[in-house]
């Protein structure tokens, strides 16, 4: 344990900048630790990227198909590869569940043991969190984490949506949460948000009509409108209300937002809609996908002073929601068929078995496919998926 606090300590001291050397140096003189690198997960998902070697030229590992990428989407902490008289630990870095890259350690080991000490695997682990926070502090003062994550350049309406979440992944006790937005490098209109209290989870989905920066602006609006009026400790039929007269008092009816809002009580699992607009709910509970349908109320922005009334349902631990946006439900093939239609009660059912951080990825895959785009996922139009697993407050199922 003295080992680990002194690699706390100097990732806690590190220049914002200086993580990943500030980590060799500790991990090499407190666990002789002979290679050290952190990669981190692109926008897209589907390579790590060193942070070593800066933005212009970052050596890439596909996450399919790789060690590190198993380790990146296994439910596991770590993936070990054996080395002759080295062992390479693959350990998540993290953030409240939410998976932003992987630290790879290489450890010697003498060939009579041939494996790492349980206590210093746990360690690398603890240590792998630490990073994890300190990246998102020090994303505050520097692009060095930020610049890591680009396979390619970002549109201008791209860099204000993903600036705009919360992050990509988000893991309580109660639930687990795993989002994408494609085309990631180039998405517009699409975002999603969440909030936890001690007794809630607020969360919204998010679709602002338009192309390129003006629909990036009109949801940003959106969406701090909501945020605004959450944090004021207000219910969320009037948190539509309020960001409906936000959007009205700029746009005047001729650009609006559609919205799914819900809030969730982490104690009984009872949920409150506001469904104003296009965002899709699907439930996957024991071995049935279902589409549910509530009644639907105006986008935001479109009519001044538009009044909006919640409805309920119910989750139970073991329910799996999947969000999608008119992107996903209403894409079409070459046949004129959309994916809604044929497919995507099958790409939920093909993702049971993975965590949720992985679930929109693996269906944005699916959705490639069908529009037999090549490798993928990348979409011509905004898709998003949030999968939200509920777990209640018990035992997980």
């Amino acid at each position: 344990m003295t080992n680990f606090l002194a690699v706390e300590r100097a990732l806690r001291t590190a220049a914002p900048y200086d993580l990943l050397p500030a980590a060799r140096a500790a991990l090499a003189e407190h666990y002789g630790a002979v290679h050290v690198d952190l990669l981190l997960a692109d926008y897209s998902t589907k390579v790590l990227q060193s942070v070593a070697d800066g933005p212009a030229d970052p050596r890439q590992v596909p996450i399919a198909g790789s060690p590190q990428g198993r380790a990146f989407d296994s439910r596991e902490r770590v993936q070990m590869v054996g080395r002759e008289e080295a062992v390479d630990l693959h350990v998540p870095v993290t953030a409240h569940g939410d998976r932003l890259g992987i630290l790879s350690v290489r450890l010697p080991v003498r060939l009579s043991e041939e494996k790492v000490a349980p206590h210093v695997v746990d360690e690398i682990i603890a240590v792998a969190d630490i990073v994890g926070h300190e990246i998102l502090v020090a994303e505050r003062d520097t692009d060095v984490y930020l610049q890591a994550r680009r396979a390619s350049r970002l549109t201008l309406a791209a860099e204000v949506q993903w600036h705009l979440l919360p992050g990509r992944a988000c893991a309580r006790k109660e639930y687990e949460i795993g989002a994408q937005l494609e085309p990631a490098y180039a998405i517009y209109g699409d975002n999603f948000d969440w909030a936890e209290t001690a007794s809630t989870l607020t969360l919204s989905i998010t679709n602002g009509m338009g192309e390129g920066i003006q629909a990036a602006l009109l949801t940003s609006l959106a969406v701090n409108a909501l945020r605004n009026a959450r944090r004021a400790g207000i219910g969320i039929a009037d948190q539509a209300a309020l960001a409906d007269q936000a959007l009205f008092a700029q746009y005047r009816g001729e650009q609006y937002v559609a919205t799914l809002l819900l809030s969730f009580d982490l104690d009984t699992g009872r949920v409150e809609v506001v469904d104003g607009g296009s965002p899709q709910l699907w439930l996957h509970r024991d071995k049935s996908v279902e589409h549910i349908d509530f009644d639907a109320q105006l986008p935001l922005g479109m009519f001044e002073e538009t009044d909006y009334v919640t409805q309920e349902f119910q989750v139970v631990p073991g329910d799996r929601l999947i969000f999608v946006s008119d992107g996903v439900f209403a894409a079409l093939s070459d046949k004129g068929e959309s994916f809604g239609e044929k497919m995507l009660a099958r790409a939920i059912q093909a993702a049971r078995l993975l965590p949720a951080a992985a679930v929109p990825r693996a269906i944005l895959q699916e959705l490639s496919a069908y529009l037999d785009l090549g490798a993928g996922p990348e979409v011509a139009d905004d898709a998003l998926v949030l999968c939200l697993d509920w777990f209640g407050r018990g035992v997980r199922p």
